[in-house]
């Protein structure tokens, strides 16, 4: 029993607070696994999209992860520190997580044809999987210690590709011998796939909301909500001031930006590239299911990384892994191609993830955390939105979206020049009142 404690401290996960808060990427990843990435783009643009061009179909599909993500990058820092200031972190991340799982779950009501049902849906669940997400890293530094936080980070992406990938196997069992399972046929069980994937989230949202304490923020029980919201714009804008100070934060910031950016394009446009190319739906399918399974280990083969080099160290051979992956994307043609592609990105994609929030948790003052990880947030937005939305740009401009797979080249390598400068050590105890 020793041993067994003994691993899950190694691997992050020796707290209840710690698997706590992990569970939460467990259950919110079947969103991105079932909906973002594998069963609605292909639903969508076999199905909802069905009438239209092929190269609209993935326009219309990057356009939508661009809109949701745009709104969520400009609410998140007035979100974030009124979080701080309001101690209600824990509120938002469950306000988010109904709204995401109610748009999950309204997506039953998509039939052929029903592409704009599909985006509206879409869009309303990635602002809850997004905005949630804003709050829920934000707890990071407050519930582990800096020389643990990256091994928990891991661990939450580890959960994250299990959980996903649990569910999203579960939901291939029904589509593929739906009467089996009481489904009147193939479309029924996809739809209540989206289903699943509100209940199989707010389900692994409650070990968070039970055992994971809300920080403290001294007064903020005694303050009310336009309180709280006028202490949030006042602290935006010194925080907007102060940045600047933060030299290296804001530099990391600005890296992450950059590299995050093909990072989420590759997340959201992989399986309609695929099928824009003449890639099959199993082997989509099985593919992305595989890169879920495949996650779970690859992600834990960064701890010893990091323990042994550094976070940091670990991060730039995750950007070389990707820039590495977009040019062979360019030349993709089969199957084969897209299930060695697959492969790959299960290496890269829980570990550079992970370890982007835990070297950022260590380089900000916790008391602000949720108004600088708002800014972290609005990184990842912005990058979400400009790299769908040259996606969807280039194919409706060119007939196909094979151009715009090497630019993601430029924004990894960009990002690892920004990164490889850098001092991305954790924020000591005589830092603490000094701007890094």
């Amino acid at each position: 029993m020793s041993g067994i404690s003994g691993l899950l401290r190694r691997i992050g996960l020796g707290d209840r607070k710690h698997w706590s808060w992990a569970l939460y990427d467990f259950g919110n990843s079947g969103f991105a696994t079932t909906i973002m990435a594998v069963l609605l783009p292909i639903y969508f643009f076999d199905v909802a999209a069905k009438h239209l061009p092929e190269n609209i179909r993935t326009a219309y599909w990057g356009y939508g992860a661009g809109i949701s993500l745009l709104f969520v990058a400009l609410m998140s820092p007035l979100l974030g520190a009124a979080a701080d200031s309001f101690g209600k972190k824990k509120f938002f991340i469950l306000a988010f997580t109904v709204l995401g799982c109610v748009s999950s779950a309204a997506l039953w009501f998509v039939g052929e044809g029903d592409w704009p049902l599909a985006m509206t849906a879409y869009i309303f669940g990635n602002i809850g999987f997004s905005g949630a997400l804003i709050f829920y890293d934000s707890l990071l530094p407050h519930i582990t210690h800096h020389d643990q936080s990256d091994h928990v980070s891991l661990a939450g992406y580890a959960l994250g590709y299990l959980g996903g990938g649990i569910l999203l196997a579960l939901n291939l069992a029904w589509i593929s011998n739906p009467e089996f399972w009481g489904f009147a046929g193939k479309g029924d069980a996809v739809r209540a796939s989206f289903v699943s994937v509100g209940v199989w989230w707010f389900v692994f949202t409650m070990p968070l909301l039970i055992w994971v304490d809300e920080p403290s923020v001294g007064d903020a029980a005694s303050k009310t909500w336009s309180e709280a919201f006028s202490a949030a714009f006042k602290s935006l804008r010194i925080t907007f001031r102060e940045i600047r100070s933060y030299r290296r934060v804001l530099l990391f910031l600005i890296a992450f930006w950059v590299y995050s950016d093909g990072i989420g394009t590759i997340i959201k446009m992989a399986t309609t590239y695929g099928r824009e190319i003449g890639i099959d739906q199993s082997s989509l399918i099985a593919a992305m299911l595989a890169t879920q399974l495949l996650g779970l280990p690859f992600t834990f083969l960064y701890s010893p990384i990091v323990s042994r080099f550094s976070a940091k160290t670990g991060l730039l051979i995750s950007l070389a892994i990707y820039s590495l992956i977009s040019v062979l994307a360019f030349f993709m043609t089969s199957a084969a191609h897209f299930w060695g592609l697959a492969i790959m990105i299960a290496f890269v994609q829980g570990g550079s993830q992970a370890l982007s929030r835990s070297i950022f948790s260590g380089m900000i003052p916790k008391g602000r955390s949720a108004e600088f990880f708002s800014f972290f947030s609005v990184s990842s937005k912005f990058a979400g939105v400009l790299g769908p939305l040259i996606f969807g740009l280039m194919a409706q401009g060119t007939g196909s979206g094979r151009g715009s797979i090497l630019l993601l080249v430029l924004f990894f390598a960009v990002g690892a020049l920004l990164v490889a400068p850098l001092d991305l050590s954790p924020l000591t105890a005589d830092r603490k009142n000094q701007r890094s």
